[in-house]
C-alpha cells in the first residue's frame, strides 16, 4: 500500500468518512462543523510562541521541586505534641480501620517525632530543626498542611500529581501549562526536567511526559553534568553549517507531509530539530553555573561541574530568568522507611534536609531580590505524607521510620500569587485525619493552573472523541490560597 495513503486512512476519523460519504447532505455539513469545532489549529510555526491565559494571571511561570519518595512532613512541620505524649502506645483501632499500608499490618506503634519544633515567621508558622534553612523563608511562603491524595505507592502517587491520573499516558502539568501558555523564549525549551541524586523519580518520565497531546510540550531533561542535553551536539564529522543544510532538506519534506496529512507530531518533528539546533548555542550558555558570582554560588552551596540538587535549583533560577516557562526539579531518596541509616528520620533526615534545605531558601530569596518571585510560582512537596506510627517492619531497629500514608500531608508554595507567611489546614492530634480545609491533589492542580490564568474546567484537550484535562472531572480553586 501507498505508505501515505495508509497514513492519511489511519488518520482518518469516523466524522471524516461519513462527511465524504455524502458531503453535499445536510448530515455531512454537520458533520463537518462539529469536526471544526473539536480539533485544534495546527500552528506549523511556532507551537511554542507565548499566548494569552483564559483570564489574567498572577503567575506567569513555575518552579517545581518535587521531593521524590515523599519527605515525613511530621518531622518537618506538622507538630503533634499528642502523638509525642503517646509514643510507643498501641495505635488505636479506630485509626486502622478500613486503612492499608505499603509495608505494615498488625497493631503498629505510635512515633512522635524526636525532631524539636519551635515557631517562625509572622503566622507563628511551625518548622522542626531538620530544616533550618526553611526557619528564614516562614514569611514568604504558604504552608498547606491538609494535602491528602488516592494513592499510597509513589509510581501511581507521582503520576497522580503530575499527570491527574494514576496510570502512564496522560499530560503532566509542566506540558499542560506550556502547551497553553508556550514560551518566552524560542532558543530554549519551554519545559525543562531536572534530576537529582542519581534516580528518576518511581513514575519514570511520565512525571514530565506530554501523553497524548503534541510530544513538542514534553519537558526536556537537562543534565548538570556533562553535556546539558544528549544527542543534542552534532555528530563526529558534521560541521554546524552541514547540520544546516541537512535540517533545512528534513524541513521541507516534513512540511509537505505536515500539508498532506494535518499530524500534529509531523509539525512536532520540524519544531523539534529546528529548536535542538538552536539549543546547541543557547543551552550550554544558561546552563553555565561558573559565570555565577561567588557569592551566589555560595548562598546555594552550587559547584560548577557537579551534578547536585544545589546545582539544579540555581539552574532553575537562571532558566525563569531566561524565559523558561516550566522547571521540574525531581530530588530522590525521600523515603524514609527507617530500613537503612540514610532512611531514617533522624540523621538520615538531617542529611538529606542538609543537601537541599540550604539552594531552596537561596532559590525563593533569589527570585525575590531579583523581581521574579511575585510572577513565579515556587512549589515544594512530595506525593503523599508518612504514617504517624513506626513502619512495620523496623519496630525493633534503633533506626526511625516511617510507612507511606496518603491520608494526610504538607507541601508550601511562593510567589505566582499565593499569599505569603500563611499556615492553611491542620490535621488531627495525633495525624491521622484532616482537621480543616482538605485539600485534593486535583484541587492543588486547579489552583496551580488558575493561578496561570486557566479555568481547569475549562482547558481541555481533544483526544479520542472527548475532551481531557488535567482534574479529570475533578477539583475547586482553592481560593483562601490565593493572595
Amino acid at each position: 500500500m501507498n505508505p501515505v495513503l495508509h497514513d492519511q486512512l489511519q488518520l482518518r476519523t469516523r466524522r471524516q468518512f461519513l462527511g465524504s460519504a455524502g458531503q453535499f447532505s445536510l448530515g455531512a455539513i454537520a458533520m463537518q462543523a462539529l469536526q471544526a469545532e473539536s480539533t485544534p489549529a495546527l500552528a506549523t510555526d511556532h507551537p511554542l510562541a507565548p499566548k494569552h491565559p483564559l483570564h489574567k494571571a498572577k503567575a506567569k511561570r513555575v518552579i517545581y521541586l518535587h521531593m521524590s519518595g515523599a519527605p515525613p512532613h511530621l518531622d518537618l512541620f506538622d507538630y503533634k505534641p499528642e502523638l509525642i505524649k503517646h509514643d510507643g502506645q498501641d495505635c488505636p483501632d479506630s485509626v486502622l480501620k478500613g486503612r492499608k499500608f505499603a509495608f505494615t499490618t498488625g497493631v503498629p506503634k505510635l512515633m512522635g517525632t524526636p525532631r524539636s519544633f519551635q515557631q517562625y515567621g509572622r503566622a507563628g508558622m511551625w518548622m522542626s530543626d531538620a530544616c533550618p534553612n526553611f526557619h528564614g523563608i516562614a514569611d514568604d511562603i504558604t504552608m498547606v498542611r491538609s494535602m491528602f491524595t488516592d494513592q499510597f505507592n509513589h509510581a501511581p502517587a507521582e503520576l497522580l500529581l503530575f499527570t491527574g491520573h494514576a496510570r502512564q499516558g496522560r499530560p503532566s502539568l509542566g506540558s499542560w501549562v506550556t502547551y497553553g501558555l508556550g514560551t518566552e523564549n524560542q532558543d530554549l525549551p519551554g519545559f525543562v526536567a531536572l534530576i537529582s541524586s542519581g534516580t528518576q523519580p518511581s513514575g519514570g518520565q511520565g512525571c514530565w511526559g506530554s501523553g497524548f497531546i503534541p510530544s513538542v510540550y514534553q519537558g526536556v531533561q537537562c543534565r548538570s553534568k556533562g553535556d546539558p542535553v544528549l544527542y543534542a551536539s552534532n555528530p563526529a564529522g558534521m560541521s554546524r553549517e552541514l547540520r544546516r543544510k541537512t535540517l533545512d532538506a528534513l524541513r521541507q519534506i516534513n512540511e509537505v507531509q505536515a500539508s498532506e496529512l494535518g499530524h500534529s507530531e509531523t509539525v512536532t518533528r520540524i519544531s523539534q530539530y529546528e529548536l535542538a539546533f538552536r539549543m546547541q548555542t543557547s543551552v550550554p550558555e544558561v546552563m553555565d553555573i561558573s559565570k555565577e558570582p561567588q557569592n551566589i554560588l555560595e548562598a546555594y552551596g552550587a559547584k560548577p561541574g557537579e551534578s547536585s540538587f544545589a546545582n539544579n535549583c540555581l539552574l532553575a533560577r537562571r532558566l525563569v530568568e531566561k524565559g523558561v516557562r516550566f522547571v521540574n526539579l525531581f530530588d530522590w531518596g525521600w523515603d524514609f522507611h527507617g530500613t537503612s541509616e540514610g532512611s531514617g528520620i533522624t540523621d538520615g533526615l538531617t542529611k538529606k534536609m542538609a543537601e537541599t534545605d540550604k539552594p531552596v531558601a537561596a532559590l525563593i530569596k533569589d527570585l525575590k531580590q531579583r523581581g521574579l518571585l511575585e510572577d513565579t510560582l515556587v512549589i515544594w512537596g512530595g506525593e503523599f505524607g508518612r504514617t504517624p506510627f513506626r513502619e512495620g517492619r523496623t519496630a525493633a531497629s534503633k533506626v526511625l521510620g516511617r510507612d507511606h500514608y496518603p491520608d494526610c500531608f504538607s507541601l508550601f508554595m511562593a510567589g505566582g500569587g499565593v499569599k505569603s507567611g500563611f499556615d492553611y489546614g491542620s490535621t488531627d492530634e495525633l495525624g491521622f485525619n484532616i482537621a480543616e480545609n482538605k485539600v485534593h491533589i486535583h484541587d492543588f492542580q486547579a489552583t496551580v493552573l488558575h493561578l496561570l490564568g486557566f479555568d481547569h474546567e475549562r482547558f481541555t484537550y481533544r483526544f479520542q472523541g472527548r475532551n481531557f484535562r488535567l482534574t479529570d472531572v475533578h477539583g475547586h480553586v482553592v481560593k483562601d490560597l490565593l493572595a
